[in-house]
């Protein structure tokens, strides 16, 4: 079994919740820092494959988005311009990004995150 794969910024509250709560199931993960790391429109592609959905990857909440001009954020209405974006703002994803056995969860949610390392 491969090891999951959680796609954040490590400064962020909600991953830092995420991270204590895989931490106290004594679940290892790799953490990819994508400020850092950077990001690939194939791994986008892949978390989109493994049923994510682009609404549910771009922060529209988020100070990058408020920060965009018109134009930018109507860009995100369709698939390319949404991973365009994406890869040129990865703060503009929603954070974190867990990837276990072939199933993606974006955001952080203890139940959906109990329901996805069920056994």
């Amino acid at each position: 079994m491969s090891t999951p794969v959680l796609y954040g910024i490590p400064n962020c509250d909600t991953m830092k919740k995420a991270r204590a709560w895989l931490a106290a199931q004594g679940i290892e993960v790799t953490f990819h820092d994508y400020k850092k790391l950077g990001i690939t429109a194939e791994v986008i592609e892949g978390w989109l494959a493994q049923g994510a959905t682009l609404d549910a990857l771009v922060n529209r909440k988020g100070t990058t988005w408020r920060k965009l001009d018109e134009a930018s954020r109507a860009q995100a209405e369709h698939r390319e311009g949404a991973i365009a974006l994406l890869l040129a703002q990865p703060s503009l994803i929603k954070r974190p990004v867990l990837v276990q056995a072939g199933r993606v969860e974006v955001g952080f949610s203890e139940a959906a995150y109990q329901a996805l390392f069920a056994h």
